[in-house]
């Protein structure tokens, strides 16, 4: 049994599209290496993940009142983007209202009903969901690898800080290149 399970964070139209509430070309650029990611798991047997950051239309919430609506039920703006094409019969999507894909949602059950040691993290955005994302990986004791070419924010300094951060007390941090290196030596 795999070991290993990817988990691809928001790559929502919201935010992958010209069309998106909160469209930003650094998200859109990683989609591509983020699909050739998401083919390299699949080629090696992982256990593949959405998450997608869905906010309820028309009720509350505290954290989409403190910044600009994006990502509402309904809209279009939460859907995954096509280009990361979802197996619905062996993939899971995961919908999650905060920036950790494990607050609130059954992430951590699901990867524990599977096996799963090691985590491969792709996804949007750096500072946000894909940093809250790594700590709470990190607090149950997952080995977690940050795709550095498959995530992205909207600024650039904070990309780097969060990067750098992530990878001195968090996780490792390897390219695209690194990780289909090791997959193809097994």
């Amino acid at each position: 049994m795999n070991d290993t399970a990817l988990i691809l964070v928001d790559f929502l139209k919201d935010f992958t599209t010209p069309e998106g509430k909160v469209y930003y070309p650094e998200a859109d650029a990683v989609v591509d290496k983020a699909a050739a990611l998401l083919s390299l798991a699949r080629k090696h047997g992982c256990l593949v993940i959405f998450i997608r950051h869905s906010y309820r239309k028309g009720k509350p919430d505290n954290t989409l009142s403190s910044m600009r609506s994006c990502c509402v039920e309904g809209t279009g703006g939460d859907e995954i983007d096509e280009r990361l094409r979802v197996d619905e019969k062996a993939d899971y999507v995961i919908v999650k209202r905060r920036y950790s894909a494990f607050y609130g949602t059954d992430l951590d059950l699901v990867l524990r009903e599977r096996g799963i040691k090691n985590l491969l993290i792709a996804g949007l955005k750096t500072n946000n969901c894909v940093h809250a994302t790594v700590l709470d990986a990190h607090y149950r004791s997952y080995d977690t690898v940050v795709v550095a070419d498959c995530i992205a924010t909207n600024d650039k300094e904070a990309h780097r800080v969060y990067l750098r951060d992530m990878e001195r007390y968090l996780c490792e941090v390897a390219t695209l290149a690194d990780i289909e290196k090791r997959f193809e030596e097994g």
